[in-house]
């Protein structure tokens, strides 16, 4: 059998490496137009950082090392420009000439490109770059070299913009950062994102967010955003988002879908016989709603490309896929995701609730204990686990992948409690964030607890809730409260019920959540009628400052 495989990296590299453990026997062509067939493309923002020192390291494996241990014919530098499903041929455009190279099998891995949307004065620009492969980290690097640049603009607040704007600062360059959404990193819920833009606003970055820019003069010295204002960069990174390399797809008549997405089945094959797709071209299947997504992640790269390998070799695999589990480094914290965020499941229209708890990354007695922030949002009869995010400084990996865990595990809140993990003081708690998070869905779900989200609040103040504030009077001196709120300390609470009316509706609230609960068990079986503010006061002031009263 004769195999020809369109692209390396992830994808590619992992189907003919596991092709190859499976058919000894089996010819496998790597075609790569760049030089690079096995790189780590999401190591190149820490090597404009300096925190990765050596170029070499981001070279995971070259053609020399891949022929001597796999047998693979890799041929870098070698474009394939057509694919003729009824020859089941491959054209091939090389250093030597053009050339037609015969298959059994093809596997498309072209990844997707960096999308640059169009804007004024873009092709003169001198001082722009994109961040997707070895070249292009090069290019910024010696260009930061050579022109040893003080002010850079990052064009985009997603995964990679973060990390190349982090980069940037720590090369002692002005950063700023312009955001056509209305918060940063748009996969995560504004209120999760707002911990993340507080910590790069207190690492000397500049924030434009709910912008666009919209021309670029002087050669691209000078960016001009929707709002008039006007940036002076140096250097520019365009991190916009990415689209998949369809084109040749397209050209062999392959049928495409959602953003130009390669159409693929539980196979991974297209809709051209012995013609397969994996990685961040093709369209995948939201594991959690069933709908179709693109997730432009490693991890799915690296699993489809063993899978379709298994599957040209008789094996039975089936593409079940994605829930999308992603984390970021963002100085001094990190953000993790994994499945649906709120905003996502207000569109689909499907029924959820959600909670917010805080916890710590090991026992808060133990020395260095740091917050963890962690949102869960899940069916509010049923208990299914749709998505979770979190923000810390530590330990947001694991949470985050406990619940991936969960959910590809079919495990709902119900679960999170039962779930034991390895604790002594300086690696966890007694009761992790997340069976945390499992015991406070489990309130919301029996009707123990009802509470309502930040962004409900100043609604339901306006429509007569009264907020009560249980924090102690010195947390609220120090910190702030929130506009209308009255104070009773909770153990003051039962002793000075009488100065609340069971006539009024009320919203309790304290520095996390947890007191707040107390207070509202306690009000409720003394016959008030209580919500919770979900977060807190902590949660409302990161993404509402301005609604503090100090």
């Amino acid at each position: 059998m004769k195999i020809v495989i369109i692209g390396g990296v992830a994808g590619g590299m992992s189907a003919a490496t596991r092709l190859r453990r499976l058919n000894e026997d089996a010819e496998i062509i790597v075609l790569e137009k760049g030089p690079f067939v096995s790189f780590a493309n999401c190591g190149l923002p820490y090597y404009v950082s300096g925190d990765i020192q050596e170029r070499s390291d981001l070279l995971v494996q070259t053609p020399e090392q891949l022929r001597a241990r796999f047998d693979l014919d890799v041929r870098p530098f070698s474009e394939a420009t057509a694919i003729d499903p009824d020859k089941k041929e491959v054209t091939v455009r090389s250093k030597d000439g053009e050339y037609q190279l015969a298959y059994d099998k093809v596997i498309l891995s072209p990844g997707a490109k960096p999308f640059v949307p169009p804007a004024e004065g873009l092709s003169e620009a001198k001082n722009i770059f994109t961040m997707r492969n070895v070249p292009d980290v090069d290019a910024v690097t010696g260009f930061i070299l050579e022109h040893k640049p003080k002010k850079a603009v990052v064009i985009g607040a997603g995964f990679i913009g973060l990390e190349m704007a982090e980069s940037l600062a720590h090369r002692g360059l002005a950063v700023t950062i312009v955001e056509k959404a209305p918060h940063v990193l748009p996969p995560f819920d504004e209120e999760m994102a707002a911990y993340l833009a507080d910590e790069l606003k207190a690492n000397g970055v500049t924030l434009y967010t709910g912008v666009a820019a919209t021309a670029f003069q002087n050669e691209g010295k000078t960016i001009v955003l929707e709002n008039g204002v006007t940036l002076e960069s140096d250097l520019t990174i365009m991190s916009v988002g990415v689209q998949p390399e369809n084109s040749l797809a397209i050209a062999a008549g392959i049928e495409t879908g959602m953003r130009g997405g390669i159409l693929v089945d539980e196979n991974y094959e297209t809709s051209k016989k012995d013609i397969y797709a994996v990685g961040d071209a093709i369209i995948v299947k939201q594991q959690i709603t069933g709908e179709d997504t693109m997730i432009a992640l490693a991890s799915p790269a690296n699993r489809q490309g063993r899978q379709v390998a298994d599957v040209i070799s008789g094996l039975n695999r089936k593409n079940k896929g994605s829930i999308g589990t992603a984390i970021v480094r963002v100085f001094g914290l990190a953000g993790a995701s994994t499945g649906m965020n709120e905003r996502q499941l207000q569109l689909s229209g499907k029924e959820y609730a959600v909670v917010h708890i805080q916890g710590k990354n090991h026992a808060g007695y133990y020395p260095n204990a740091s917050a963890i922030v962690l949102k869960l949002v899940f069916h509010p009869k049923t208990g299914e686990i749709y998505g979770a995010q979190a923000i810390g400084a530590d330990g947001v990996d694991k949470r985050i992948d406990i619940i991936a865990t969960a959910i590809k595990g079919n495990l709902t809140v119900h679960d999170l409690p039962e779930l034991e993990f390895t604790y002594a003081p300086p690696f966890g708690s007694a009761k992790d964030p997340v069976n945390m998070a499992g015991y406070a869905a489990m309130n919301i779900i029996e009707g123990v607890s009802e509470s309502i989200q930040w962004y409900e609040l100043e609604k339901m103040q306006e429509a007569g809730y009264q907020l009560l504030d249980v924090r102690g009077e010195g947390e609220i001196a120090r910190l702030g409260a929130l506009k209308g709120a009255i104070n009773i300390p909770v153990d003051d609470l039962r002793a000075r019920i009488g100065e609340l009316s069971k006539e009024t509706p009320i919203i309790v609230s304290c520095q996390s959540g947890l007191r707040s609960y107390i207070a509202e068990r306690v009000l409720k079986q003394n016959g008030f009628t209580v919500k919770n503010l979900d977060g807190a006061f902590s949660l409302y002031a990161t993404v509402r400052p301005e609604k503090v009263v100090k």
